[in-house]
């Protein structure tokens, strides 16, 4: 019994006449297969120097180094340091606050009553006089304030008007006792006189408190009204706040035409009214004369 012994795989040949790329025939013995006849060589023509182009040869792209990742970064860190160093500082220093304050005696505070004052002793200053001091003059007797009646005319009234007597005076005849109130009037000193068989005079000084309201000058305005109805408006010679109004004849069927003049000024807590009634025209004139004397006399 022969052994025999196991041959190697022969090499593969290329076939003769195999294109590069072709697929490569094996040959494993036998006669070799004749080449296949070569085509006609076809002349080569040189390229015209128009015709060649030198390339360039490729230039290899750098190689970028590995880039080494880095540990990605815990977010919030350093803003919880910061609050927590804000919160441990807030509570130290309230901490030791208290404990200084703790130690400390507690002050004491000023009593709630005030001592009483003392007066000086001694005699006080001298009042001052009227001509310095209107109200020594006005926050007395104010019917000697008024003007005199003029010798050879009748006096008719002069003395205390009351509120009501007074309130009812409004030209609507309507009481105008809560106006008044409201305006803080305190009293009024009047006089009324015949200057002739048909005229009279009536003057009279309005005193107000003057505390929440300027009611001397809110009657002032009031008067002033009459401008807006057509009377004739006049200024009052000497006096800022005061006026002279001819007003226009009140006709009334069964009476007869009245015509009146009227003067209103203010100066300081007293408001005069000066009215000048007839039952022939008037004039400015004697409504002027008299505001001014009156107002001399304040």
């Amino acid at each position: 019994m022969s052994h025999d012994t196991p041959r190697e795989p022969e090499e593969a040949v290329p076939a003769p006449g195999a294109a590069p790329g072709e697929p490569w025939a094996t040959h494993t013995g036998g006669p070799a297969p004749e080449p296949a006849s070569a085509a006609e060589p076809v002349p080569a023509t040189e390229p015209t120097p128009a015709e060649f182009t030198p390339v360039a040869a490729p230039v290899a792209a750098p190689v970028a180094a590995p880039a080494t990742a880095s540990a990605p970064r815990r977010r919030g860190r350093t803003a919880m340091l910061i609050a927590a160093a804000a919160v441990l500082g807030l509570v130290g220093g309230t901490c030791t606050g208290y404990l200084v304050q703790a130690d400390r005696e507690p002050t004491k505070l000023p009593s709630l009553s005030q001592p009483e004052l003392r007066q000086a002793k001694g005699e006080g200053p001298d009042p001052l006089p009227a001509a310095q001091d209107r109200k020594v003059r006005t926050d007395g007797d104010l019917r000697k304030l008024l003007l005199k009646t003029p010798k050879g005319k009748k006096e008719r009234e002069r003395g205390w008007m009351g509120l009501d007597e007074f309130s009812s005076l409004h030209e609507d005849e309507l009481s105008s006792v809560p106006d008044d109130l409201t305006d803080e009037i305190r009293r009024v000193a009047s006089v009324t006189w015949e200057d002739s068989d048909t005229r009279w005079v009536t003057i009279s000084l309005l005193q107000f408190r003057n505390e929440s309201v300027l009611g001397s000058v809110r009657a002032h305005e009031g008067q002033m009204r009459w401008a807006y109805q057509g009377a004739r408006e006049y200024p009052l010679p000497g006096i800022e706040d005061g006026a002279v109004l001819v007003l226009k004849p009140q006709t009334e069927p069964g009476y007869m035409t009245s015509y009146q003049a009227h003067a209103t000024a203010v100066r300081g807590d007293i408001a005069l009214q000066v009215w000048v009634s007839d039952i022939r025209p008037v004039g400015r004139k004697m409504a002027t004369q008299l505001a001014e004397q009156q107002m001399e006399r304040l």
